[in-house]
């Protein structure tokens, strides 16, 4: 019996030993405070984050080193607790010994015969940096983006008249006396072209005015008629650039999303295509619909200058951002086809390398 009793103390001692190792050693912060509103015992992780020494976080109420904001709230808490009413996910803010502020989440239980509070912290600070990082970009994205509103309503509106013009002009040739087959072609190019930038200019004033009704929207759309009406538009660009299109819609030839952003989505990745192709080689486009696993994608690709995405990867998307010397860049095309792609719940990924080409793969919310 003795023996076994032994056996059971040392036993007994070996557990104590490792609770105090772990205890002692954890990252987290491990407290046990008094219902009066002083530290009783912390572990080694207490002082290395908030910098005082054990001695004077033992010495002054707890409030002392709460931030000053979040002191009554603090207090709130620690009645709630007196209350035995433990503590779960409480977050709140801790000033160091230098001045820097930490935020702490905490577990807490009374233990109402001991008036003890057993509490364990994480040191949150970095995910709440990260959030107010995320906060600010996100405010600065929606000023941008109501900004760049603005702009295009702006631009769409005020072209709306020299457009005009330009097709009454139209309307007041007598293209019966002019025999040339060549001339009698381009002028009918150019009404074409004048026609569908009217049309685009006055649907684009539309989706602006109706930008919180993305919903209606929505319709099912012919890939094959959307991209034929951009060749259309394009087709002098297409003809002087003597750049080859290869379309292959045999998998999928219909989605359901907004007609003028897919519009606008071919006629920036084509014509960007065209700009950007390699010097002394003709553009090859390809452009091709996909179904994998029930989702469908739509992938155009060119042949031409490409980017280097290990210094660019995060930046193609960005609004202004360009990466040439073109004259004609100026970093808003990428951002129009980000925004109209993601704005719908899809996804847009870009392979590329220098002078190997470019490959947008645009994947749909279905």
């Amino acid at each position: 019996m003795t023996k076994n009793r032994e056996n059971g103390i040392a036993q007994d001692f070996e557990i104590f030993s490792n609770f105090e190792k772990f205890f002692d050693l954890s990252e987290d912060l491990f407290c046990i405070a008094g219902f009066d509103g002083y530290f009783k015992r912390i572990n080694p992780s207490v002082s290395k984050l908030l910098e005082y020494s054990n001695e004077e976080l033992l010495a002054k109420p707890i409030n002392d080193f709460v931030y000053n904001t979040d002191k009554e709230r603090t207090n709130l808490a620690r009645n709630e607790l007196k209350n035995k009413i433990p503590l779960f996910s409480f977050e709140n803010r801790y000033l160091t010994k230098s001045g820097h502020i930490v935020w702490l989440l905490w577990t807490s239980i009374p233990v109402e015969e001991e008036k003890l509070i057993y509490a364990v912290a994480k040191n949150i600070t970095h995910k709440k940096q990260l959030e107010l990082e995320r906060t600010l970009h996100l405010k600065k994205l929606t000023e941008i983006n109501n900004e760049f509103k603005q702009l295009s309503y702006s631009t769409a509106h005020d072209l709306r008249s020299p457009v005009n013009n330009m097709l009454a002009i139209f309307e007041l040739m007598d293209i019966e006396n002019i025999k040339s087959k060549e001339t009698l072609e381009y002028i009918n190019i150019l009404k074409s072209t004048t026609d569908t930038l009217k049309e685009n200019l006055n649907q684009y004033i539309r989706i602006l005015n109706t930008k919180n009704q993305n919903d209606s929207q929505l319709e099912e759309i012919d890939l094959k008629s959307s991209l034929d009406e951009v060749l259309i538009s394009i087709n002098s660009l297409i003809l002087n650039s003597r750049a080859t299109i290869n379309i292959d819609f045999s998998k999928v030839d219909k989605i359901h999303f907004n007609k003028s952003y897919l519009k606008s989505i071919f006629l920036n990745l084509i014509t960007n295509a065209i700009k950007y192709s390699k010097t002394n080689t003709l553009p090859i486009i390809s452009i091709c619909s996909e179904k994998r696993n029930n989702i469908t994608q739509l992938i155009i690709s060119d042949n031409g200058i490409g980017f280097d995405l290990d210094k660019v990867k995060d930046k193609v998307f960005g609004l202004y951002q360009t990466f040439n010397e073109h004259s004609d860049s100026n970093g808003i095309g990428l951002y129009l086809v980000y925004n109209h792609v993601t704005s719908l719940g899809g996804q847009i990924s870009l392979e590329s390398e220098v002078n190997k080409g470019a490959k947008f793969t645009i994947t749909f919310n279905n």
